[in-house]
């Protein structure tokens, strides 16, 4: 099965189609944006991305009418950083915003932590502000997670957005109490469902004007809870020799899909499906295992490991973008993105960059070129900096892509690994020791990175206690 399952997958992923010979038209006026943003979604967490038990017909149509990207990886393994990277264009490591808020503290580790920043900075101009600016509406929904611990004045509105909905009343995990959805008349006791409600009713009010929608959606981040209904439905349909398995998963990965289909139904509905943007990307990897047990949450193969790791797991995900009239029909495009690079591409399509107030740090590109032509690639390397520890990955490490080659530095003690990722995309086989040009190479450039951002470095931890190192001590706020 799991045989079948790759052949199917290397020829759902290979398969490139590039654009038409007719010229591509932007659609007219400025566009509208919607930005997807799915929390822990693996690369292989949609049908259309190889999964073989989760159903994702919405989202599987979007690629078909798009651009679907292999290449696509988030600014960081864990959330929030890579929250703060959509929100500036800028790379984790620059701003200091390197873990998920508050993060986690382990006192014994060989290393010691940095003392990062826990919370998008107000001096950082988001891509709300700038979109603001040039004459948006501003609407968030769903999760935030960039705010200071135990601050105050903070939030979607502090930073750019005119309007959020953040959270539904009521909530214990992902369902709503049975007293709330008989006050408010809800027909759903699924959070997903309610925050999909808000975002439809942000579209109908928003539709006469520009707006730019970012649904932030908490599925299918732990706690593993689904809809009864579609839980019953996977439970029928599970081959216990299947990658994917967990019917549980599945249903959320399900109504994250019935709620994009929801949103994209409403653009439609107003009339403004023609002339916007959408965008769906997630902010890590799935996740595989947390303090070293492999539990049932989903897989990533062929990727190795997930949310947390520094592999290829952890930080490639799903992406596609559909913008009529600028996208070709159902292109998969090889070129390497990042989360970064949504920044600059959305103040592109919207006709205000270069606005003397916005960024000018900003380390993403912009990607219409890549929208208008899926073949269209980028001459720089991309990479990563997480100078902590993960219940769910590694110890602190830093990497880059450079071309079809990746290199990771382990923090704790120096070890290097290089790997092909065109022949080699499980990183199975580790080529440090036979290729020393090119480790020298790539080592030099991360290094350069590194002090190009000012990034902060772990380091030795003079309580270090092997016996003790893996427990996790109190926070530090």
């Amino acid at each position: 099965m799991r045989i079948l399952y790759f052949l199917l997958f290397w020829f759902v992923s290979s398969t490139v189609v590039f654009s038409a010979d007719n010229p591509i038209r932007p659609a007219q006026g400025k566009p509208n944006i919607v930005l997807f943003l799915a929390d822990d979604l693996g690369w292989t967490g949609l049908r259309s991305f190889g999964s073989d038990f989760y159903e994702t017909p919405n989202l599987d149509r979007l690629a078909g009418k798009g651009v679907k990207f292999t290449n696509a990886y988030s600014g960081c393994t864990v959330c929030s950083p890579t929250r703060a990277s959509l929100m500036t264009g800028m790379y984790t490591a620059r701003l200091r915003l390197t873990d998920f808020i508050a993060g986690q503290n382990r006192p014994f580790a060989k290393m010691s932590i940095p003392d990062w920043t826990k919370g998008l900075e107000k001096g950082r101009t988001t891509i709300a502000e700038a979109l603001r600016e040039g004459g948006y509406r501003t609407i968030h929904v769903g999760k935030w997670h960039l705010d200071f611990p135990r601050e105050a004045n903070q939030g979607p509105t502090a930073h750019g957005f005119d309007v959020t909905h953040d959270k539904a009343p009521g909530t214990k995990g992902y369902f709503i109490s049975d007293e709330t959805v008989r006050s408010l008349g809800l027909k759903s006791n699924f959070s997903t469902d309610y925050l999909t409600d808000k975002a439809i009713g942000e579209i109908e009010a928003s539709k006469d004007d520009p707006f730019f929608l970012y649904f932030a959606y908490n599925v299918p981040h732990t706690p593993i809870q689904g809809r009864k209904d579609l839980v019953d439905y996977f439970k029928e349909k599970v081959d216990t020799s299947a990658v994917h398995k967990n019917p549980t998963y599945a249903a959320m990965v399900k109504s994250l899909d019935l709620s994009v289909g929801r949103v994209l139904e409403a653009l439609e509905k107003t009339g403004v499906a023609e002339n916007t943007l959408v965008v769906f990307i997630s902010d890590n990897g799935g996740l595989t295992q947390r303090n070293g047990k492999h539990d049932e949450f989903t897989e990533n193969l062929p990727l190795r490991r997930g949310k947390g790791s520094a592999y290829e797991g952890g930080v490639r995900v799903p992406a596609i973008a559909y913008w009529p009239g600028v996208t070709p029909k159902g292109v998969v495009s090889e070129t390497p993105i990042m989360t970064i690079d949504f920044y600059a591409t959305f103040l592109e399509a919207a006709g205000i960059e270069g606005n003397a107030s916005h960024n000018k740090n900003a380390d993403g590109k912009s990607l219409i070129n890549v929208f208008k032509d899926p073949a269209h690639s980028f001459d720089r390397d991309l990479f990563w900096h997480y100078p902590h520890y993960h219940a769910g990955g590694d110890s602190p490490y830093s990497a880059v892509r450079s071309g079809d080659w990746r290199l990771i530095e382990f923090h704790e003690d120096g070890k290097l690994e290089l790997y092909n990722l065109r022949h080699n995309i499980s990183e199975s086989v580790n080529l440090a020791g036979r290729y020393p040009e090119k480790l020298a190479a790539l080592k030099s450039k991360l290094y350069s990175w590194r002090n190009s951002v000012s990034a902060q470095m772990p380091t030795k931890n003079p309580n270090f206690n092997p016996e003790r190192q893996t427990e996790v001590g109190k926070r530090i706020p």
